[in-house]
Parts: structure tokens; sequence; C-alpha cells
């Protein structure tokens, strides 16, 4: 794929644009895995060559090694990239997470540790990672507003945000775009928060699109994960649950054979279908991925190819919470 194939989204009224398909980078240093770092900067590279040129990390993924790793391609390539990152998770020295934090000051002190480590003066779109259910949203949003104006932040986002909350929100500020997870497996999100960010004008940005992977159809069974593979303590991939929701891969991936694609890019097709202000952004270690899911932006699906999948949904509901109890504790606050 050349540069041009990639089409460009708005997100919300912002005028942020971004290709249509964006490169989360989770995995590269955290969570699923041994990783190697000089195959992910050929493929952070080959995403930006192919035109896919929003790139989503965090400071907590690697405890701001993922940061560090993207900075050695921003050196030399910052202007082609859209870049976000996120603040908010705490994590302790040995990776736990210990918390979340949206005092204003510490907004502050996460922008400057994050430019730092990106080796850049501003980041494109800075999300709250998670709400802090301790400090107002006004208060932390109004902290990010002031990043804003200072020029070290251009646009500002959410994280599994509620509606509720998104409206207080974006009562101090602009939000430019909800991050929140969306996919053939959870669409939560339908209920209320995506009317509120289309009522309100926010982009709303995909993460998890692929279901952590197992829309792929690559995942059998756990113990195709590595030991140290985040997704073993995930209810969804659990023996009893990971035998109801085969069932739906198997479904998407017999619609896909017959659509002639890859069951990856059917899943990702139907996630662009459900919007022009929805853009996801699968993460890949492997360039043959990175090019398979990019190329989900050419495949036009047909309404009766749309209310089929919406058929195998209804037919086959997923089994078991998208985070352990813990987790499930900070979505949609």
């Amino acid at each position: 794929m050349n540069a041009a194939a990639i089409p460009r989204r708005t997100l919300g009224r912002s005028g942020l644009t971004v290709s249509a398909i964006g490169l989360g980078c989770m995995g590269m240093s955290d969570f699923y895995g041994p990783a190697d770092d000089e195959q992910n900067l050929k493929v952070l590279n080959h995403a930006i060559d192919i035109g896919v040129n929003f790139l989503d990390t965090a400071d907590m993924y690697g405890n701001g090694r993922n940061e560090e790793l993207l900075s050695r391609v921003l050196e030399t390539r910052r202007k082609e990239v859209v870049l976000a990152t996120k603040f908010g998770n705490v994590r302790a020295s040995d990776g736990r997470i210990i918390g979340v934090d949206g005092r204003p000051e510490y907004v502050a002190a996460a922008c400057e540790a994050s430019l730092k480590r990106l080796g850049v003066e501003h980041i494109d779109l800075y999300y709250q990672h998670r709400v802090d259910p301790k400090v107002p949203i006004e208060e932390t949003v109004g902290a990010m507003a002031k990043l804003v104006e200072a020029g070290k932040v251009r646009y500002i986002g959410l994280s599994e945000a509620s509606a509720s909350t998104i409206r207080r929100a974006a009562s101090v500020h602009p939000i430019t775009a909800l991050q929140s997870e969306y996919s053939l497996w959870t669409r939560d999100v339908e209920q209320e928060v995506l009317p509120t960010c289309r009522e309100l004008g926010i982009g709303f940005v995909a993460y998890s699109p692929l279901g952590r992977g197992f829309l792929t159809g690559a995942i059998r069974k756990v113990d195709d994960l590595a030991p140290d593979d985040w997704r073993r303590t995930n209810p969804r991939f659990q023996d009893e649950n990971l035998e109801v929701n085969r069932k739906l891969v198997e479904a998407v991936t017999e619609i896909a054979r017959e659509r002639g694609c890859t069951p990856a890019q059917l899943a990702l097709a139907w996630l662009l279908h459900q919007g022009d202000d929805i853009v996801p952004i699968p993460g890949t270690r492997k360039i043959e991925r990175l090019e398979e899911n990019a190329a989900a932006t050419r495949i036009q699906l047909t309404d009766s190819e749309l209310e089929r999948i919406d058929q195998v949904l209804a037919q086959h509901p997923v089994a078991g919470m998208r985070y352990p109890e813990a987790g499930m504790a900070f979505v949609n606050r």
C-alpha cells in the first residue's frame, strides 16, 4: 500500500485529521508477552510509510518505555505523525497499577514527563486515560486546558468516560476525542456514550477493535498466549467463556470468507461503517498484520452484509466481562 491509499477522517468538530485507521502501540512494550524493539521500529516506520499516521501510546505502557520507543521514530518523522498519548493510570516501579490520578498538579507533571520521553515539544492529542473519581472532572480538564494554552498540547481527549462525565468535561473545554473499547464484541458505547459524543461533536477512537486479537481467529485456546500475556487474566479468555466466544468468531470468519477478506478486516470494516467519526486503532507487532488492517479501509460492506453481521452478534452474545472486576471499576466513569 502507498500513503495515498489510506483515507483520512476528522475527529469531531476540532479539525484534527488522522488516518482512518491508527496504530495502537501498547503491545509493543507491555501486556502481550515479549516484544522486539527493532522489529517494532520497523512496524512504526512502515505504518507512516503507508499513510497510517495516527500513533497511540500512553505513559503507563511499559512504565514509559513505549513513549521512549516512539521517540526513536519521532526524532526524524515528527511532522508526519499525529501523536496521541495519555496520563492518569499510575504504576509502581514493578509495573503494578496503583491508582488513577487526575489532580491538576499531576496533569502538568505527567505531561512534562511524556514530552521528555517522547522527545517532542507538543502532543497532538492528550487523553485522560481513566477518570479519577476523587477529582472533579472539571478540575482535571481545566488543567488540561492550560496545557493547550501553553502550546504543550493541541487537543484534549478522555478515555472510558461516561456520558455525564463527557458533558461536564465539554463544558470546561472542547473535547476532541473519546477513546473507549468498541468492537464486534464490545458495543456498550452505542447506548449512551456514542450518541453523546455525536451530539457534542466529539470524535470516537476505538481501542481493542479486534477484541484484543480474539476476533482475528488466531487465538483458539488460552495456551496460544505467552505465559506473561495479560489476556490470561481477562474474563473473556477464560476456558468456558472462550469456548462460547469462539462461536462468534467462527460466524464472523465465515462471513469474511464469503466476502474474500480476513476476519480482522471484516471487524475493522464493520467499525468504519458505524460512522465517519470513528477511528479504530488496532495494535500489531508485524508488518503483514499492519498492512492487512490498513487494507480494511478499502472494504465497502453492503447493507445486507451489515444486517447479517448484526444477526450474528444477536445470536452469539459475548461471555465474560471485558476486564477483571478491578478494571471494570474504572470504565464508563
